[in-house]
């Protein structure tokens, strides 16, 4: 003796009703799963320490100061020292013209 299917879709609909779940008959993958469970980028971003003492952030803290960034001059020089010797960076396109 087999009880009909639209008896069993009742009771389904009836038991998501009670129990606060989402009625899905047809077992399609519509992401409920994924949007029940709690949100992680709180705790993600709480697993890093906060950078502290970077050269932004004082600069950012005391705007009067005369504060060198020896990494950042370092940096700017090679990028000089490779333009010289024809190694440097192709300029890019200025028009839309220049493109055709």
């Amino acid at each position: 003796m087999s009880i009909a299917r639209s008896r069993v879709v009742d009771l389904m609909r009836v038991q998501c009703r009670i129990f606060n779940t989402t009625f899905n008959p047809n077992r399609l993958r519509i992401g409920t799963k994924i949007l029940r469970q709690r949100l992680r980028g709180a705790a993600l971003a709480s697993y890093y320490p906060p950078r502290v003492g970077t050269i932004q952030q004082l600069r950012k803290d005391f705007p009067r100061a005369v504060i060198e960034d020896e990494e950042e001059q370092d940096r700017l020089e090679h990028i000089e020292r490779l333009k010289a010797r024809g190694k440097g960076a192709p300029k890019k396109k200025r028009t839309a013209a220049g493109m055709s």
